[in-house]
């Protein structure tokens, strides 16, 4: 064979790996290989663990209406520096305190009405809406029933909150994980003595779910909160959750 030949079959032999590559690439892992005559058991289990909250996370904002929507922004701004001193002044770190919602919209009234009753027209802009809210981490659970009266006596006439979270979430989410193993390799165990069998291997684990704040539970206006004694709060426990499904090699 010529020198010429054996340069075109090598070309061709390396643009045939080439393509064969990316299909190489994309192949599934086999599967774990069973010993004959054993069964495969798949469960799933839950872990939970409990912590008392350790961080309380709340929105608060001022809402405003004027004639024009530069009246209403320019009270607004005016009302929620107010607020953000007052949230600083309360023990809040700067760093706590982000803004979630700004916003200036039109407010519509009533098209008119003609002797019959009759309604017709588009309705007519008789105002501007401004909004400006904060989502504010409050470290001092402690302090978090004073904080709300402070920001309402400050202007803030919108509040929602709290949920109740941690900080730190790992330490309780790996204990979760241990005690939903813990299930599924128990609930092995009694599957496989019912069977006249023992576990003899785990082939596979997959985790679900894992921690999720609480939502924000409550909602309450200013004129709702200036008046009676300061906001009590209970922070009680928050649970943190894990689900496994996880594969048994079940044999004599």
């Amino acid at each position: 064979m010529t020198t010429t030949s054996t340069s075109l079959l090598m070309a061709a032999a390396l643009a045939a790996a080439g393509a064969a590559s990316p299909a190489m690439a994309q192949a599934v892992s086999p599967a774990p290989v069973v010993a004959p005559g054993n069964a495969v058991l798949t469960l799933s289990a839950d872990g939970r663990s409990t912590r008392t909250p350790d961080l309380a996370v709340f929105s608060a904002g001022v809402t405003t209406q004027a004639k024009t929507a530069a009246a209403a922004l320019s009270e607004n701004a005016d009302r929620m520096n107010a607020v953000i001193t007052a949230l600083k002044a309360s023990g809040i770190a700067e760093r706590d305190i982000q803004t979630s919602n700004l916003s200036v919209n039109p407010v519509y009234g009533q098209p008119r009405a003609d002797a019959n009753g009759n309604v017709s027209g588009d309705p007519v802009i008789i105002g501007y809406q401004a909004s400006n809210q904060v989502e504010v981490k409050q470290r001092k659970i402690g302090n978090y029933g004073k904080t709300i009266d402070t920001l309402v006596n400050a202007g803030a006439n919108q509040v929602s909150g709290p949920s109740f979270q941690l900080d730190n979430p790992d330490v309780a989410s790996d204990e979760a994980r241990i005690e939903a193993m813990k299930k599924a390799r128990a609930r092995a165990e009694l599957y496989a003595k019912a069977a006249g069998l023992t576990v003899k291997r785990i082939l596979t684990i997959s985790e679900s779910g894992g921690y999720a704040p609480q939502p924000m539970v409550m909602y309450a206006r200013a004129e709702k909160m200036m008046a009676g004694a300061p906001s009590p709060v209970a922070a009680g426990e928050v649970q943190v959750g894990a689900n496994v499904t996880v594969t048994f090699e079940l044999g004599l």
